[in-house]
């Protein structure tokens, strides 16, 4: 269930399109691109479908194929904390990246909050936008099962 505050948006830029419809989202591509990455590749797909139902999620297409994800889990008034954001490989290195996070930061829903994320390598990217490094984030694992 989508919160009340969300506003559905589409952005186009030559024959992509980012947009924030959960119908847009195939879990099949979503599961193939996180399964590339170092932080979602043991991720089960009923893990994949559930965040999915509770995130805002982001789809990047070329034409009508899905390239890339990204949601972003949120109270919609204060906080956001951005995940997931992956573009298969042979579409990287075109501006892409940066088109995709100036949308999801811009969406009207969450632009005002505060957002959050953790990376590895794209620190760069993230920086364009604002971001800056803290040593004050706190994290805790969930138990193991």
């Amino acid at each position: 269930m989508l919160c009340s505050e969300q506003i559905e948006m589409e952005w186009k830029q030559k024959q992509f399109r980012i947009s924030d419809d959960p119908s847009d989202i195939n879990v099949d591509i979503v599961l193939r691109l996180l399964a590339g990455t170092y932080w979602g590749h043991r991720r089960p797909r009923q893990v994949i479908e559930k965040l999915i139902q509770n995130s805002l999620c982001f789809s990047l297409f070329s034409g009508q194929e899905q390239i890339g994800f990204g949601r972003v889990a949120t109270d919609y008034t204060v906080f956001s904390w951005l995940s997931d954001l992956v573009i298969a490989d042979a579409y990287c290195n075109q501006g892409l990246g940066a088109w995709f996070l100036e949308c999801i930061l811009n969406h009207p829903s969450i632009s005002q909050t505060q957002f959050v994320l953790q990376t590895k390598n794209a620190y760069q990217l993230y920086e364009r936008f604002g971001f800056t490094v803290s040593d004050k984030l706190m994290t805790r694992k969930p138990p193991a099962t």
